[in-house]
């Protein structure tokens, strides 16, 4: 059984997005699903510098488009289950057939501009601790007042608060702990300093009409599967301020009986901790073109019995 996971944001670099747009016709979709969201994707996933691009109302839309289009590039798929880590949620919500593309990156859009807002009220940001006993980090992390705003399983917890306490936490690590690497986010994601943002998803999220996901659909709040579109959608507007939970969708991929992780592009973080957490499954991620031959090859050995009414990807 497969699973089609897509990343977070973090996972961006420079330039990333050139070697997809030479295939055919992905200049295209770009340019057009770049008009319907006022931002120019092609400028920023080719030639913007790393400052652009971590700007969250860049970084988010930039992720989704990349993950639509690697997605696309592999022909027909019918995953197992789809799961996204934090906005790559949106992601997985259009490989679901909840949003349509254009749906989920106008949705992202607002998210990116939303979040980016509530950002800027306060200096905050993130911080992933490696190594150490989780119940002893949680524990320290709530003494320096951080949130775990994503629980990532394989012995990975990403810290988030102001940046005095980021820096607190730098020269404090908690026993256990091998290293704390802030990462390259503009805000503390997945707390209460993202609640402004909350409040302007709701009113995006009326706009909208989803449908229920056409494959399982595994929330990162909880590892729960969803079976509504319109409990998809209210998590999506809920997770900007809780935190993620990949651990436990970890969790679910093998109780589903996950075979193989698929991460589509920028891919490489969430395969990573899955060759960790998942021993036995294959991984791949989508880095360039250049991975797809060995996708397709790993989808068809690990492609499920497709239900008539399934959906591509």
């Amino acid at each position: 059984m497969l699973v089609l996971v897509a990343p977070g944001q973090g996972a961006q670099t420079p330039g990333f997005l050139t070697p997809w747009l030479e295939l055919p016709g992905a200049a295209d979709r770009v340019a057009a699903w770049s008009d319907a969201i006022g931002l120019d994707l092609v400028h920023y996933g080719t030639e913007a510098d790393a400052e652009a691009i971590r700007d969250t109302a860049v970084a988010q839309p930039l992720l989704v488009a990349a993950g639509l289009l690697s997605a696309a590039a592999l022909g027909e798929v019918a995953p197992g289950a789809v799961a996204g880590h934090s906005v790559g949620e949106i992601t997985a919500a259009a490989f679901a057939s909840v949003l349509d593309d254009t749906a989920a990156l106008r949705l992202v859009r607002r998210r990116g501009q939303a979040m980016a807002e509530a950002a800027a009220v306060t200096a905050t940001g993130m911080a992933a601790l490696l190594g150490g006993d989780p119940e002893v980090t949680l524990a320290h992390l709530e003494k320096l007042g951080l949130t775990p705003a994503n629980v990532n399983g394989a012995g990975q917890i990403v810290a988030a608060g102001t940046l005095e306490q980021i820096d607190a936490l730098v020269a404090d690590k908690p026993e256990g702990v091998r290293r704390v690497v802030p990462l390259k986010v503009a805000g503390a994601f997945h707390t209460t300093h993202m609640a402004p943002a909350v409040a302007e998803l709701e009113t995006a999220a009326k706009e909208l009409a989803p449908a229920d996901p056409v494959v399982p659909y595994v929330s990162n709040r909880d590892g729960a599967r969803v079976a509504t579109g319109t409990e998809v959608l209210e998590r999506l507007v809920g997770q900007v301020a809780n935190p993620v939970r990949w651990d436990l969708c970890m969790e679910t991929f093998q109780e589903l009986g996950a075979t193989a992780l698929l991460e589509v592009c920028p891919g490489g973080t969430l395969t990573g901790l899955a060759k960790r957490a998942m021993p036995g499954v294959k991984t791949l991620a989508l880095k360039t073109p250049d991975d797809l031959d060995a996708a397709r090859a790993l989808i068809a050995e690990h492609f499920p019995a497709a239900p008539a009414d399934s959906q591509t990807a």
